[in-house]
């Protein structure tokens, strides 16, 4: 009698587990807050300890919300494939290499960086691991707004490695995430309104429909393109920066309104791509405009 096989686990569910593509683009921000941080140069020892921290501490972090979220994960399409959903990754074996991670990126950031780093990454990951994914999630439709705050946080990080100080700089970076999260957010669960609803996560489109939905990422969209303003308004960026966000907002804009109008089936998942990359290159211009401004001056 054949007993069926028992799915074995790769490095790969490991390092799926982590997020990379999720964690790459919050290291991206975060090495724009070291830059910014100081008129010349990090010193590479510095970067390279805070990026290895801030992506070890933020892995661990993804790896419990794939443990919390297996049996809704096994349910969707999107993700039923995932390793703790499949059971390639067991809740113990899970939990070790989430532990195992973030203690290394605590140990990291704490001596080689310094303690304030460490502890703030230690709050984020408590806010995104436990709160959001425990509580925020399965609890609001507010969710993405208020546990938003939590992923925003890393252009903050990059900040206190070179500066050890929160300063209204390093903040402002954080803003800037804070509000570009629900309209690159709601975008997908447009998208994917029937998963949501089918493992009863209450998301907006959800709770309130598309149309609520639609209008709040226009109005969020208005409000990201404010904030990115803010830093050429207080002379922490200078014109290339400006027009970089002003274009980039523009074609936001664009997408947001395409949401609204509801013409375009294919409008959320291309509003959310377009998120993607508008963050990256946002940020791009903001490293490009500290150290390419000066010189083109």
């Amino acid at each position: 009698m054949s007993e069926s096989a028992t799915p074995v686990a790769t490095w790969r569910d490991y390092l799926e587990m982590c997020k990379p593509r999720v964690v790459a683009l919050m290291l991206l921000c975060s090495i724009v807050g070291m830059c910014l941080a100081t008129p010349g140069l990090v010193p590479l020892d510095l970067m390279f300890n805070a990026t290895l921290g801030i992506g070890l501490v933020a892995g661990s972090a993804a790896v419990v919300n794939h443990l919390a979220d297996a049996t809704i994960d096994a349910r969707m399409a999107r993700t039923s494939n995932r390793p703790v959903a499949t059971g390639r990754v067991g809740l113990r074996e899970g939990l070790v290499f989430s532990a195992v991670t973030g203690i290394a990126g605590f140990i990291l950031l704490y001596f080689a960086v310094n303690p304030l780093t460490a502890w703030l990454n230690v709050a984020s990951w408590v806010g995104y691991g436990l709160i959001y994914t425990m509580f925020l999630k399965r609890a609001t439709p507010q969710n993405i707004v208020i546990g938003g705050l939590f992923g925003a946080a890393p252009p903050l990080f990059g900040w206190t490695a070179v500066t050890n100080s929160v300063d209204p700089e390093g903040l402002l970076l954080v803003l800037i995430i804070f509000a570009w999260t629900p309209p690159h957010f709601w975008a997908l669960a447009l998208d994917r309104k029937e998963e949501y609803a089918s493992v009863d996560i209450p998301m907006l489109p959800v709770t309130h429909g598309e149309a609520f939905t639609r209008l709040h990422i226009l109005l969020y969209t208005v409000i990201l393109v404010v904030v990115t303003v803010l830093p050429w308004l207080i002379q922490m960026a200078g014109w290339l920066y400006l027009a970089g966000a002003l274009i980039l907002g523009a074609g936001f804009l664009y997408w947001a309104i395409e949401l609204v109008r509801n013409r375009n089936p294919r409008a959320p998942i291309e509003t959310f791509r377009y998120s993607i990359i508008y963050l990256m290159v946002l940020f791009g211009f903001l490293l490009a405009d500290h150290y390419l401004l000066p010189t083109i001056a």
